[in-house]
């Protein structure tokens, strides 16, 4: 998959210290010309469905176990691969140097048909809740959250605005 960024959220890391890899999957949903985002009534931002890949999921399975969860609706068909950001940042546990995060997007379809959310306890304070939102406003409002209008921001939040001005920028990838 291509890589398109890789972001550094901490300074001075060490690189070839040892290192702790999560890998996570996005879905970038999009129909005609709006996206299925998560807002977060919070933090005031978008964020991509998706997360944490577990053993023994593949990509495709996390990505349907996520869109469900977050979105509450059913994923009916990966399109393609978009994509990947790998963030770099200092590791919470003692005996690592590196927190590697790599984001896995890919394009997917959906059934529009709300099913209901199955959010964890993080997402239900966040007040997690789909939209479908044009990629312009999501911009918007996450450039506002990143410009500090409202604290500090998400460490998601220049991730995915950065995977929204890609978007922006290249038009409709579902051609």
């Amino acid at each position: 998959m291509k890589l398109l960024k890789e972001f550094h959220r901490s300074e001075g890391l060490n690189l070839h210290g040892k290192t702790i890899k999560r890998e996570a999957v996005r879905a970038i949903i999009r129909e005609g010309d709006q996206l299925l985002m998560v807002y977060s009534p919070v933090n005031k931002d978008y964020k991509f469905p998706g997360g944490g890949i577990k053993e023994p999921e593949s990509h495709e399975e996390t990505l349907f176990r996520e869109i469900k969860e977050e979105c509450g609706v059913i994923l009916s068909e990966v399109t393609d691969e978009f994509g990947l950001v790998v963030e770099y940042a200092t590791a919470r546990e003692a005996e690592y140097d590196v927190f590697k995060q790599i984001s896995y997007y890919y394009l997917c379809r959906v059934n529009p048909r709300f099913l209901g959310q199955n959010l964890d306890e993080y997402e239900r304070q966040l007040g997690f809740r789909p939209e479908w939102v044009s990629i312009e406003l999501a911009l918007r409002e996450n450039q506002s959250v990143l410009d500090g209008d409202f604290g500090d921001p998400p460490w998601w939040t220049k991730r995915d605005t950065y995977v929204l001005r890609v978007l922006a920028e290249m038009g409709n990838p579902y051609g």
